[in-house]
């Protein structure tokens, strides 16, 4: 093998660095590798001619942990890190990340040179654990304490906000905590194999790829107060632009702890037959080619301020918008025959249209039936005690109370009918739907008249 002095050295990085030469022909000509020329290349860089003057240096522990923390947090390679340190060999970092790996921080001390010291039993007795009560155990077991403190109250921290913990929260919490306390200590309090835990390392300080995405997924969440789940935000993300696949969605969503809200049951008008009951025409066939061809309605309640409310909507199952509502402190007539009234003020004079509802006594009223049959609608109503029958109606009362009532605070009863308006609004003109290729209600009608 043949040895370079630094004068050699020196006269093969400018050789390079001249740009005349590339480092294969440079090594050819030196009877080396070429990888020796870039090494060279790269200590000159860092560290100019001084790299190359050979040094007797007795290493620190400090300076041994500040090499590998760097070359973790960085991922700068065996070599570039040596250039940087000034370290003549790459292979020494090597030695030093299989020491502390394999026996902890305390296999970096330097050891002292020359023959070793008869006190080999003090030096054994300097190592063994202090003894049970003396005043070095009640110090270690303090500081083991306040480690242990440390590391659960920001692990807590995070597993508030995420609902879980994982190993990449332990490996973020030992890694905040690696120069207050031993690392060795930390990652046996986590639970974290010690290789395990450089390779989280590592991946922490590679940029995250999906970064954007999850701050558009977390600002569509946000837009629409936590309403849409994982398959509208991804149909949302598809109209802005973005094709992802659901699943991807499902995932980062599950990440930054985003899901919706759960459903909870209406309420039932159901007295009995008070006046006629009308067939099922409808007969499940919740689909229209057009608007105005099927109306469904009914109506739900609300407990507010010691107070119960009840609505009555409109719904086209064409789109899915809502035509109009009332609301109400008390389910009476008058409740429902103001929302037909507003609701057939919309009505074209040239129709098919097809009224549903349940079976409840509203529906069944002579003035209720009259004024359908006045304005030549055709009366639907629900099979007795099934709410399948009337299922559209019944998943918009579940997503309007998940998406409105059960995640906002409302000051008074007259504040809560104002963001009501509000939300009915938004939910006919921005919430979009899969089933409305990814449309909201009232954009699907407009593109579908533009379309005809």
């Amino acid at each position: 093998m043949v040895k370079f002095t630094a004068e050699d050295k020196v006269q093969a990085v400018n050789r390079y660095l001249n740009g005349n030469e590339s480092s294969y022909d440079i090594a050819k000509s030196l009877g080396t590798n070429h990888k020796a020329i870039l090494k060279w290349v790269k200590q000159y860089e860092y560290n100019g001619v001084e790299a190359f003057i050979k040094r007797y240096t007795n290493y620190t522990q400090q300076f041994k942990l500040d090499v590998l923390n760097y070359m973790i947090e960085h991922g700068t390679s065996f070599v570039e890190t040596a250039a940087m340190f000034n370290i003549a060999a790459p292979s020494t970092i090597l030695v030093w990340k299989k020491q502390f790996e394999t026996q902890g921080s305390d296999a970096l001390q330097s050891k002292k040179k020359g023959r070793p010291s008869m006190k080999k039993d003090s030096i054994k007795q300097s190592k063994r654990a202090p003894e049970e009560g003396s005043t070095e155990a009640l110090q270690a077991r303090i500081k083991q304490l306040e480690m242990e403190n440390e590391y659960l109250k920001k692990l807590g921290c995070l597993s508030s906000k995420q609902g879980k913990i994982t190993k990449h929260d332990k490996a973020q919490v030992v890694f905040e905590l690696r120069h207050k306390y031993p690392v060795k200590a930390l990652v046996k309090f986590a639970g974290l194999v010690r290789s395990t835990y450089y390779d989280l390392v590592k991946k922490m300080s590679r940029p995250d790829q999906d970064a954007d995405l999850k701050a558009e997924i977390k600002a569509i969440y946000e837009e629409h107060e936590g309403r849409y789940g994982y398959r509208r935000i991804r149909d949302e993300l598809v109209n802005r632009g973005q094709k992802v696949n659901h699943k991807k969605v499902q995932r980062i969503m599950k990440e930054l702890g985003l899901k919706c809200i759960v459903r909870m049951k209406k309420y039932k008008s159901y007295k009995g037959t008070v006046g006629k009951i009308a067939p099922n025409i409808l007969d499940r066939n919740f689909t229209a080619d057009a608007p105005n061809q099927k109306w469904v309605t009914d109506i739900t309640e609300f407990k507010l301020f010691g107070e119960k409310l009840y609505l009555s909507p409109v719904l086209d199952l064409f789109n899915g918008e809502i035509i109009t509502y009332t609301i109400g402190s008390r389910p009476t007539y008058s409740l429902v025959s103001e929302m037909l009234e507003k609701a057939l003020e919309r009505l074209p004079e040239e129709h098919q249209l097809l009224m549903h509802s349940d079976q409840g006594w509203h529906y069944q009223m002579k003035r209720y039936r009259q004024a359908l049959e006045f304005k030549e609608i055709v009366q639907s109503m629900s099979r007795k005690g099934n709410c399948y029958d009337n299922s559209v109606m019944e998943n918009f009362f579940g997503i309007m109370k998940s998406e409105f009532l059960y995640i906002k605070e409302f000051e008074s009863v007259e504040h809560f009918k104002i963001e009501l308006e509000k939300y009915i609004t938004y939910y006919n003109t921005k919430r979009i739907k899969a089933k409305l290729k990814g449309m909201s209600p009232i954009q699907y009608r407009t593109h579908a008249l533009t379309a005809a």
